[in-house]
C-alpha cells in the first residue's frame, strides 16, 4: 500500500500539462485528490474521467474565496488536508524587458504575480489551519527560472524567484508543524499560457517552444512530458519519505545545471 494512500492532495490547475499529470499520479498512489481548475471545461473532463475519485472545483487561484470554497468542499469530503500543492501558473512566452511595449508592461506584471505568487500566497493562506492540524505539507511548482535566467521573460523569472522566497518564509514560519518545498521542472509538453494583457491568454508554450529546440538544450537530451516531474511530488507529499525536508527547491532541470561551456553535455558521442 502507498504511503499517499487515503491522504488528502488538493492541487491547483489540475485539468492540464502538469497538474493533470499530478492529479493522475497521486490518483494511482490512492490518495483523495482535489483540484481547484479555472475553465469550465476542465473540470467537466476532470469529472467524466476520474468520476469518484477527483473532487473538481470551478474557480481561481488568484480569488480567496474561490479557495476557501474548495478547501471546504475538501474537509467536508474527506475530514482533512495532509498536502497543498500550488501548481497553476501562467508564462510570458520569454517577452524581453525591450520589446514589451511601457503601456502593457505593468499590467502584465500584475496579471503575471497575481496567479504566479499572489495565487501561491492565498492558497497557503486558506490552507494552513488545517494543514497545522494535520502537520501536513505545501508544495509549490518552481520553474528552471527560479535558477536561471532564459527560461522565461523579466516577469515570469521574477515570479518564479519571489515564489522561492515565499517557500523559504513559509517554511520558517510555518515549521514544524508543516514542511514547505518546492519543485523546478524544466520545459516540457504543457498547455501553459501567458498573459491576457500581452496578448498571449491563447498561446501555448508549445507554440513558442518545439520539442526539438527543449530536448536540445538539455544534457539529457530528451522532451519532457510532465508524468516525468511527478515523482519528486510523491516524495515531498509522503510523510515515511520526506520527514527532513522543509525549504528546499528541488530542481529538477534535465541537467541544465550542468551544462558545459563548449557542449551542451560531454558524453554525446557515447
Amino acid at each position: 500500500m502507498s504511503d499517499l494512500h487515503n491522504e488528502s492532495i488538493f492541487i491547483t490547475g489540475g485539468g492540464s500539462g502538469l497538474g493533470l499529470a499530478l492529479v493522475e499520479r497521486f490518483i494511482e498512489e490512492g490518495a483523495q485528490v482535489a483540484t481547484l481548475e479555472l475553465s469550465a471545461a476542465k473540470v467537466a473532463s476532470l469529472r467524466q474521467r476520474f468520476g469518484e475519485h477527483i473532487l473538481a472545483v470551478e474557480g481561481n487561484v488568484t480569488c480567496y474565496a474561490d479557495y476557501q470554497r474548495a478547501v471546504d468542499q475538501i474537509l467536508t469530503r474527506s475530514g482533512k488536508l495532509d498536502c497543498f500543492i500550488g501548481n497553476a501558473g501562467i508564462w510570458d512566452h520569454n517577452a524581453s524587458l525591450v520589446n514589451t511595449p511601457a503601456e502593457t508592461l505593468e499590467t502584465g506584471f500584475h496579471e503575471l504575480f497575481n496567479v504566479n505568487v499572489l495565487g501561491y500566497l492565498l492558497g497557503a493562506k486558506v490552507c494552513a489551519p488545517a494543514l497545522i492540524a494535520s502537520e501536513g505539507s505545501m508544495i509549490f511548482t518552481l520553474s528552471n527560472a527560479a535558477w536561471y535566467p532564459g527560461g522565461g521573460g523579466p516577469l515570469y523569472t521574477a515570479s518564479k524567484h519571489a515564489a522561492t522566497g515565499l517557500i523559504r518564509q513559509l517554511a520558517y514560519e510555518l515549521a514544524p508543524k508543516v514542511r514547505v518545498n518546492g519543485v523546478g521542472p524544466c520545459g516540457m509538453a504543457s498547455d501553459l499560457r501567458g498573459p491576457q494583457a500581452l496578448g498571449q491568454s491563447e498561446t501555448s508554450i508549445m507554440q513558442s517552444l518545439t520539442p526539438e529546440k527543449i530536448a536540445a538544450i538539455l544534457p539529457l537530451q530528451f522532451f519532457p512530458q510532465p508524468a516525468d516531474f511527478t515523482g519528486p511530488y510523491v516524495m515531498l507529499a509522503s510523510r515515511r519519505n520526506n520527514r527532513a525536508l522543509s525549504g528546499v527547491m528541488i530542481n529538477a532541470d534535465a541537467g541544465l545545471a550542468i551544462r558545459g561551456i563548449r557542449h551542451v553535455a560531454a558524453g554525446l558521442d557515447l
